[in-house]
């Protein structure tokens, strides 16, 4: 069964998900959400950006398990942030999924009119469109900047997604968080598939103790510190021993350990000059509008 952190809007969410990016929307998302399920995820992570909304609405619709027992989560780009725009987009992302209200609703970059997208899904929020709100790939430079504008002034995100890893595990940010009881939720929990990580031998000696497999120590030690995880794939045997994180305990040691093993960089740097702009003419989210 997996476990629930509480958010700090009180909301409980499954600590444990299936994340969709970058799986096709040619029936292969549909397979895999629908294999999920079945193997008993509760939360999946898809964005507009994915473009797999609907493929992730249909399984869940079609897997007969109550609409209340699974948490879900999507994301505005940042193509729609101007204020009519982003409430035309939380509408758009609910007509995708087909679902009456999303559990989730994140920015997904947190460039441009962040101020008005942001306004947009309180108003969502308290319309019952969405259950929470909050954002993702926010470094400590960019929180800070969207603090001082006050954004979060009338409502403070419920969860900060940002890539998260053994080798970047987010030290300053988590204590900017932690002052105002953000719940971090981690994207690339596995690091990609990072070769180095997956051969440090920490990790490998515990995975031997436990009988586990370097992944799954990886995620029970990002699940011990307080991180929401939603590893990726389509491969029915992966889906299944991912989540088997939750017959064993990592001990004191081991945990600081793992934390020893900290790079403090992750795979892009999202405070880079020009990232936003980059990311804006990166693709057209309602091309096949």
């Amino acid at each position: 069964m997996t476990q629930t952190f509480t958010l700090n809007d009180g909301n409980k969410i499954p600590s444990f998900g299936f994340g969709v990016f970058q799986i096709p929307a040619d029936g292969s998302t549909y397979k895999a959400v629908s294999y999920a399920l079945k193997a008993g995820y509760r939360h999946i992570d898809t964005a507009v950006a994915y473009f797999n909304e609907a493929e992730v609405g249909k399984a869940i619709r079609d897997s007969g398990i109550p609409r209340e027992e699974i948490w879900v989560t999507s994301k505005m780009w940042l193509q729609d942030y101007a204020y009519e725009d982003a409430k035309k987009a939380i509408d758009s992302s609910l007509e995708k999924l087909g679902l009456d209200y999303i559990d989730l609703y994140l920015i997904h970059q947190p460039y441009g009119k962040v101020d008005e997208a942001w306004k947009a899904m309180i108003e969502a929020q308290k319309a019952g469109k969405i259950r929470s709100i909050g954002v993702s790939n926010m470094t400590p430079k960019i929180w800070k900047k969207w603090e001082e504008k006050v954004i979060f002034k009338e409502k403070m995100p419920a969860v900060n997604q940002v890539e998260f890893n053994p080798y970047f595990q987010q030290k300053e940010l988590r204590k900017i968080m932690a002052k105002n009881h953000v719940t971090l939720e981690a994207w690339a929990p596995l690091g990609e598939g990072n070769k180095e990580l997956f051969a440090e031998p920490v990790l490998n000696e515990i995975a031997k103790k436990y009988g586990k497999d370097v992944g799954q120590v990886m995620l029970r030690f990002e699940h011990q510190e307080g991180v929401i995880v939603f590893p990726k794939s389509s491969h029915e045997a992966r889906i299944k021993s991912n989540m088997n994180i939750f017959d064993f305990e990592l001990t004191s040691d081991e945990m600081d350990a793992i934390r020893a093993l900290d790079k403090n960089k992750g795979s892009h740097d999202p405070d880079q000059p020009g990232f936003g702009d980059m990311l804006l003419n990166a693709f057209d989210v309602h091309a096949n509008d």
